[in-house]
């Protein structure tokens, strides 16, 4: 495949918040190598990359040095929207302003959440908050591999998400029934510096279906947002997910950065994520266009 990517001089210099040695590279949550940076993903029969925080970590930064290591066609989502990195994809993130008192007195909601209260009221909850350096892939494992199996999660993206938390604490809501099913596990990290609760994942009991557990994991991680001093709580992308609609108050821009070569079978099939979440103009704009 052809693909080769230089990063101006003067960007390469400014790469010095990045910490590397001959093996792995560091950039505020996120730690890599060569070898653990890429995930396998299928387009149909059509294999490309992403990256390991892809499926459950938000605000995801790249670096000259990463893009350049990656194996090609390398799609990466989820980029900070304050960053210089990507371009603006087809989906964004659902926010909702969980501090705001117009938020829970909304009459639609208060009916809605009233209801879902009705449903749990004899159900047990219980929250703990747990240092992320204290979480191994196996107790991520423990309380998702049911939907990580679902959503064909790799376990690359769960060892991802334990690397990504490290310097974080992380949320975890529980659900019992009266019997002791577990009902659902709800799994968030705190975003301190942007005032934001992100939903990473959640597993409910398919037993349970009727009752909206999952609806009713969001309602509980909005009030535990609200509850604790922050702003908002984040649905994470909303397109497809039309229960999200309930919740969102504020949509979010989401950036991405496509890096392929124009040959490759992902980019000659009209129904790949190359073309269904990016332009073909966008595919290898590595720098956001300025604005102004």
């Amino acid at each position: 495949m052809r693909f080769d990517f230089q990063p101006p001089e003067s960007v390469a210099r400014a790469s010095c918040d990045t910490v590397m040695d001959s093996e792995s590279q560091s950039l505020k949550y996120q730690s890599w190598t060569a070898d653990n940076l890429c995930v396998e993903s299928f387009h149909e029969q059509t294999m490309y990359f992403t990256s390991r925080w892809d499926a459950l970590c938000p605000y995801i930064n790249v670096t000259p040095e990463m893009l350049a290591t990656a194996r090609k066609p390398f799609l990466v989502y989820a980029l900070p929207p304050e960053g210089n990195y990507g371009v603006p994809i087809n989906d964004k993130y659902g926010l909702v302003h969980a501090a705001s008192q117009e938020f829970w007195s909304d009459p639609r909601r208060k009916r809605k959440f009233s209801d879902l209260d009705k449903l749990f009221k004899n159900f047990t909850l219980s929250e703990k908050l747990v240092p992320g350096k204290d979480l191994s892939a196996d107790d991520i494992f423990s309380l998702g591999a049911e939907h990580f199996s679902a959503y064909e999660i790799d376990a690359k993206e769960v060892t991802g998400f334990v690397d990504y938390v490290r310097k974080l604490d992380v949320l975890i809501l529980q659900v019992h029934a009266h019997n002791g099913d577990l009902v659902l596990s709800d799994v968030s990290m705190l975003l301190p510096e942007r005032s934001q609760v992100y939903g990473s994942f959640c597993q409910w009991n398919l037993a349970y279906k009727n009752r909206s557990p999952g609806i009713y994991a969001c309602l509980l991680a909005a009030r535990w947002t609200a509850n604790h001093g922050y702003q908002y709580y984040n649905l994470g992308p909303v397109g497809g997910y039309g229960y999200k609609s309930l919740f969102v108050t504020d949509l979010e821009p989401i950036y991405g950065l496509a890096m392929t070569d124009p040959d490759h079978p992902l980019a000659l099939d009209l129904s790949s994520p190359l073309h269904t979440d990016f332009k073909p103009s966008q595919w290898n704009q590595v720098y956001r266009a300025s604005v102004g």
